[in-house]
């Protein structure tokens, strides 16, 4: 693992205020964080539970030479106000993020889910798909909101309370950040993924956590917006197979990231950043990929 000082991880904290600055946009329900680059066609960036905005910027950085790019911090991470609910559901953040582009002014955008993210982003594209050109899912998070899954949903929210409780942020960083990577990651990948866990706030990783276990993706499956799902080749945490499936529940096109782990937006930036690209492409010229 590489310390604050390390030269390489250092370089990545430099590039943010240069290359994808945050700002705090003022919404109904109190500021909402938000890292933005680039002009042209929006794309929309929205992290998973144990990440933020920045995690995004190697392909922000890319992605920005051709678009408008944003990513938040969802709402209780970092400087973005938590939501009302103890425990929101899809449909909450996804209400969050339309106040979001209405401020913004962003009438149309591809959005973008990764991981837990993609319970909003597909929320959001089932209740307002004219807002939506185009959405891709990338490693998504089912969520255990099944009634079929409630044992396991009970399992993983107890297990993620107590950990926040007996570990912290800190600790948890350490334990889990090695897991959201595949085992060719790089020194550097690795820290970036430390760094951006280490970062939670622990009472939007709460609502976080009821999201992941309250709520199901399938849910929003009756979607009219053109969607295309990719995961990670050695993604332990959602693995293709199950990627796979809910792309083909959802009639979606699937494709694997090659030497990629959960976090392939930090493993396989420039692959990400070229799949986003693409997806782009097609939402402008109404072509299929």
């Amino acid at each position: 693992m590489l310390h604050a000082t390390d030269p390489s991880l250092a370089a990545l904290q430099a590039q943010l205020p240069q290359r994808f600055p945050q700002r705090l946009v003022a919404l109904a329900d109190g500021p909402q964080a938000i890292r933005e680059a680039g002009h042209g066609p929006a794309i929309v960036l929205l992290h998973g539970i144990g990440s933020g905005a920045a995690s995004w910027l190697q392909v922000a950085v890319q992605l920005s030479q051709h678009a408008r790019v944003i990513a938040w911090d969802a709402p209780g991470y970092g400087e973005s106000t938590a939501l009302d609910a103890p425990a929101p559901s899809a449909a909450d953040y996804a209400r969050r993020l339309l106040q979001l582009l209405d401020a913004l002014q962003i009438d149309d955008c591809v959005l973008v889910g990764h991981s837990l993210g993609a319970l909003s982003a597909a929320a959001l594209a089932c209740s307002q798909p004219q807002r939506l050109r185009r959405l891709v899912l990338i490693s998504p998070a089912r969520g255990y909101g099944d009634p079929a899954r409630a044992e396991q949903a009970h399992q993983v929210r107890s297990q993620r309370l107590h950990n926040l409780e007996q570990l912290g942020i800190s600790q948890m960083a350490s334990q889990r950040s090695a897991h959201m990577l595949s085992p060719m990651a790089s020194a550097e990948a690795r820290a970036w993924v430390h760094w951006n866990m280490a970062r939670l706030q622990p009472p939007g990783y709460r609502q976080a956590i009821e999201l992941l276990c309250g709520d199901d993706l399938l849910r929003y499956a009756a979607c009219t917006v053109p969607c295309e799902v990719h995961c990670g080749a050695a993604d332990s945490i959602t693995p293709p197979a199950d990627c796979q499936a809910l792309a083909a529940a959802l009639g979606a096109p699937f494709q694997l990231i090659a030497r990629a782990g959960h976090a392939s937006p930090i493993e396989q930036p420039e692959a990400v950043a070229r799949l986003l690209a693409a997806a782009l492409d097609a939402s402008l010229t109404g072509t299929a990929l």
